[in-house]
């Protein structure tokens, strides 16, 4: 009746150029409806168009205002009479309840709803087109409960109040692939900042989060200004927006002005030196231009996204913490690049390649390209191709030929050792990275792994003493860890004297045994402004001095750590392991850690809690069916843990047998995970 052809063929003869969609949000039946209108011109003649629709029930579609015959196998809709050449509109209702992409997280007043849509596809929740060549101007009106706030893509050009909802309007003016449509609902309160360029700058949060805005969101503003010098070309969309939600599925997502990334970058003044959101940020901004304004024709090419929103990032954190920093960062992705190079033999322009490859491998690949052509000329280039395929679709020779009209370097060589080949060349980049001192002096310190102690402990006694880069006296700690005490401690008090938190932690990592003489000076990284080095100091102490640990848990007992609760879980573990610790306690401690084993929890805290619980009593019966719940979450990090930990504990009959009758008490989708791990 039609031919099936493929959206790169549709896209030769048809052009969907906007859309408007008014959408509705059931958070009870965890479904999207709504009424959308498409505007579409059709070339040249040309039997059937198709649109993306994962298993969306369609009615009152009509093209032209006729309603017409259409097809839909779940999978797609099917569109074969009532358009002509010329433009045209299309106009339907839908109802979708997605399986994935939409997810819904919490409920009540803790409900967040958002969606991810590269790799899941967005036509889960909303027809449209997975093809990224297919670029249309996305347009919502989403009306949602008053009491939370609506965020997608572009302006908010205006909202209407109603008696219990809000209807909000969202506008944008330049065309997108539909993998960067989205959505994100929450109660998140927002802070505004303006760009030099005069773009808007807003900074979502939860409520109770907010004396962690400026930690988290330290440097944005400088980032960006950044990113529109160094980049050349002004920022492509209208507004910037930044929104952090629970339980999202990667560390960032660069949807077309408003990035959305994970609640665990959320950081206090002390998270910030441990773990923070300025390479994420960084990241998911270069996208805007690398990715959602110029977009990868297929995943061959998908290192043009990576890549450079990769090497970006360290070019942004070189801006805010210096070049030492940036050499430092380079190294250590070129350390896992060589580890990784014997196998990881998928070469960069290759579909099927690494996400190490796409991303890090492709920023050394720039940054090699960089240092070949210099970095006017490389960014000259990259101004002409940005420019030059503004809002299109491009393949790797689009940008390279850039690159040979204003430069006589070998672009071939250049394509053929770091795109074409799974070879790592550690020459040239050992080459690279030698132009820095600091990471020459590193090398340096390196090349005495294998001399005796003795040999260089002049050396590193006046290492130690100067103001060399953090990593080279990190190196010194690893490097001394099996000397005994008595030959070290100098090297190790000197070492704490820096009061730099990474040669500290390096410090806490590697000293298994603490010396009774050093353990008054190991104590004190207790105080450290890190939540890593407490975690890990606390625990040693603990289990090393079982005398004092009462005044060990005095000491941390109103400790949180990170939004994972890596502090407080610990001290409940302790708590509970201390024979004479707060006996009549001991039962509410317990019920805290088991609560935080609940759904009302972020999955980081609940995997953390179940972890510490497992350790605790593998046989618990209270902990087992959280455990089992963890299967059917859409976090695929934490499900994964699930699993590996239930197959772990089925070796054991009686948990066996246990697991076994729990399949009756269970929930449909819990029942069928864990039937599928019992029949293994």
């Amino acid at each position: 009746m039609f031919s099936f052809i493929s959206f790169a063929q549709q896209t030769k003869f048809v052009d969907f150029k906007s859309v408007l969609g008014k959408i509705e949000i059931n958070p009870i039946e965890k479904s999207v409806s709504g009424e959308v209108t498409y505007f579409f011109e059709v070339t040249s003649a040309i039997d059937t168009i198709k649109m993306d629709a994962q298993n969306i029930d369609f009615s009152n579609l009509k093209i032209n205002n006729i309603e017409v015959k259409f097809s839909n196998n779940k999978k797609q809709i099917l569109l074969f009479e009532g358009y002509k050449i010329g433009k045209n509109t299309l106009t339907f209702n839908y109802l979708a309840k997605p399986k994935q992409t939409m997810y819904f997280v919490g409920e009540g007043e803790n409900l967040q709803i958002w969606t991810q849509g590269q790799g899941k596809y967005t036509s889960n929740w909303f027809p449209s087109f997975d093809d990224a060549n297919e670029k249309v101007i996305f347009n919502l009106d989403v009306n949602f409960d008053k009491n939370f706030k609506v965020i997608s893509n572009g302006v908010l050009d205006s909202k209407v109040i109603n008696s219990n909802t809000i209807d909000w309007y969202y506008r944008m003016k330049k065309p997108m692939s539909s993998y960067l449509l989205m959505l994100a609902i929450g109660k998140f309160e927002v802070q505004y900042e303006l760009s030099n360029s005069g773009i808007p700058l807003h900074f979502y949060i939860e409520n109770e989060d907010i004396s962690k805005s400026e930690p988290t969101y330290r440097y944005s503003k400088t980032i960006f200004d950044f990113f529109v010098k160094e980049i050349g070309v002004k920022y492509p969309w209208d507004v910037y927006k930044q929104i952090p939600v629970r339980d999202f599925l990667y560390s960032g997502m660069e949807n077309t002005s408003a990035t959305v990334f994970s609640r665990d970058f959320v950081v206090d003044e002390i998270g910030f030196e441990d773990k923070n959101y300025v390479n994420v940020n960084a990241h998911e901004l270069a996208h805007q231009w690398f990715g959602d304004m110029v977009t990868a024709e297929s995943g061959k090419h998908h290192w043009l996204q990576e890549g450079f929103a990769t090497y970006y990032a360290l070019l942004a954190e070189k801006e805010v913490f210096g070049e030492d920093y940036f050499y430092n960062k380079l190294y250590s992705i070129s350390q896992q690049l060589k580890s990784v190079s014997k196998t990881d033999t998928i070469p960069i322009l290759n579909k099927n390649a690494s996400s190490l490859s796409f991303y890090q491998k492709g920023a050394w690949a720039l940054h090699v390209l960089r240092e070949g052509v210099g970095a006017k000329v490389f960014q000259k280039s990259v101004q002409n191709y940005l420019k030059k395929y503004s809002f299109k679709n491009v393949t790797t020779d689009d940008f390279l030929n850039e690159i040979r009209k204003v430069s006589k370097y070998d672009v071939d060589s250049f394509r053929i050792k770091w795109l074409e080949s799974a070879s790592f060349d550690n020459q040239k980049v050992t080459e690279l990275l030698i132009k820095n001192q600091s990471t020459k002096a590193l090398f340096e310190i390196q090349k005495l792994r294998n001399k005796p102690f003795k040999e260089k402990q002049d050396i590193f006694l006046k290492t130690m003493q100067s103001d060399a880069y953090f990593p080279i006296k990190e190196e010194i700690i690893y490097q001394i860890d099996n000397v005994s005490f008595s030959d070290k401690a100098i090297l190790l008090r000197l070492a704490l004297a820096t009061n730099d938190v990474n040669v500290r932690q390096a410090i806490a990592n590697t000293t298994l045994k603490i010396p009774l003489e050093f353990k008054v000076e190991f104590e004190t990284l207790l105080d450290d402004k890190s939540y890593i080095i407490r975690e890990v100091t606390l625990n040693s102490l603990w289990s090393q001095f079982p005398e004092d640990q009462i005044k060990y848990l005095e000491k941390s007992k109103d400790w949180v750590g990170f939004n994972d609760k890596n502090l407080r879980i610990l001290w409940l573990t302790l708590a509970l392991g201390t024979k004479d610790y707060k006996l009549e306690s001991k039962a509410k401690f317990y019920d805290e850690l088991l609560h935080y084993c609940s759904q009302k929890f972020d999955s980081s805290i609940r995997q953390n809690a179940l972890e510490n619980l497992i350790f605790i009593n593998d046989k618990d019966k209270n902990v087992l069916p959280f455990l089992v719940n963890s299967l059917t979450s859409h976090k695929w990090q934490f499900s994964k843990f699930g699993r590996e930990k239930i197959r772990l504990l089925l070796k054991n009959q009686n948990v066996r047998i246990y697991f076994e009758t729990l399949l009756s008490t269970l929930n449909k989708n819990e029942s069928e995970a864990l039937g599928k791990l019992l029949r293994e």
